[in-house]
C-alpha cells in the first residue's frame, strides 16, 4: 500500500474509532496495540487510540477498517 493510500486509511481508523465507544477502544487497542505480545495489555489499553492507530503495521490496515465499519454499522 502506498503512502497515500496509509495516510488515507490511518485517518479514517482515526475517524471511525472517534464515533466508537471506549468499549470498542479497548477492543481494537487488544486487537492491535500489543505488539505481538511485545507490550503489555496495562501498556496497551493506556495508549491513546491514535497512537495505535499510527503505530499498526500496514498489513493490519484494511481488516482493522473493515472491523471498525461494522462496528459503525451496528450503532
Amino acid at each position: 500500500m502506498n503512502n497515500i493510500l496509509q495516510k488515507y486509511a490511518r485517518d479514517w481508523l482515526k475517524d471511525g474509532l472517534s464515533r466508537l465507544t471506549d468499549e470498542s477502544h479497548t477492543v481494537f487497542k487488544m486487537m492491535y496495540a500489543r505488539d505481538n505480545g511485545k507490550r503489555s495489555v496495562d501498556e496497551a489499553k493506556n495508549m491513546p487510540i491514535n497512537e495505535v492507530v499510527d503505530r499498526m503495521p500496514e498489513e493490519n490496515l484494511d481488516w482493522a477498517m473493515q472491523q471498525v465499519q461494522r462496528s459503525l454499522d451496528k450503532l
